[in-house]
């Protein structure tokens, strides 16, 4: 049987490594990425290939805003433009990928403090994230927005990633970082703990120069 790393793809076949995957230590991690064994998931048998949806018609003037739709906090747009930047970078448009950054830096700086955030408190948002990716995808599927599911694709393996070491961080506390540092894709933001940065990133596979080292505050 195999198993699929949900954030970058690595393939554990226990067939070729003579090892059964419920048999691995809770501990062990994925070789790309260093997600945990949680991250993986058995991969499903390829079905047969299906026919393309067909895209939805225009819609009327009176149809373009869902009116469930909600306004995005200064947080979340600077977020929402700190993507799109990297994401016009990523297809070679620095014009375009500068001006979402400008927008991205100006709403970060109007972003309010939270003064009050708890390990658990990121957690639980992460969880929250991940789990509303799927009905996002399903609307851009709808709209046949190919640009916005490849952001997607980027943005839920990075949140993945993320909540895969905040569990970690849980278990291991500080002790996790020992010996390792942390870098930054600044292209998708994948987030790694090593000794120095992945030979490519196992997200938006650009190479190690594209990531920056994460500088701790030292204890006062």
């Amino acid at each position: 049987m195999k198993f699929k790393c949900t954030i970058c793809g690595y393939i554990y076949d226990e067939a070729q490594e003579g090892v059964a995957f419920a048999d691995l230590p809770e501990t062990w991690q994925c070789p790309w990425c260093g997600a945990q064994k949680s991250a993986f998931e058995p991969v499903a048998e390829e079905a047969p290939p299906q026919e393309a949806a067909s895209s939805s018609p225009p819609a009327e003037p009176g149809e373009l805003f869902d009116p469930s739709m909600q306004k995005l906090s200064v947080g979340q747009m600077a977020a929402l433009c700190s993507n799109l930047a990297r994401g016009c970078e990523k297809q070679y448009m620095p014009r375009e990928a500068a001006l979402f950054g400008e927008l991205a830096d100006w709403f970060t700086a109007h972003s309010p403090k939270v003064e009050d955030a708890t390990v658990m408190d990121v957690i639980s948002q992460l969880k929250q994230d991940l789990a509303d990716y799927p009905e996002v995808r399903q609307t851009c599927v709808r709209q046949a927005d190919r640009g916005a599911q490849r952001v997607l694709v980027w943005g839920e393996k990075v949140t993945r990633m993320l909540s895969s070491l905040m569990d970690r961080y849980l278990k291991e506390d500080d002790a996790m970082l020992d010996g390792s540092e942390i870098w930054v894709c600044s292209v998708c933001g994948f987030v790694y703990i090593g000794a120095a940065a992945p030979e490519f990133c196992p997200v938006c596979k650009v190479p190690a120069w594209k990531f920056n080292k994460i500088e701790r505050r030292k204890p006062l």
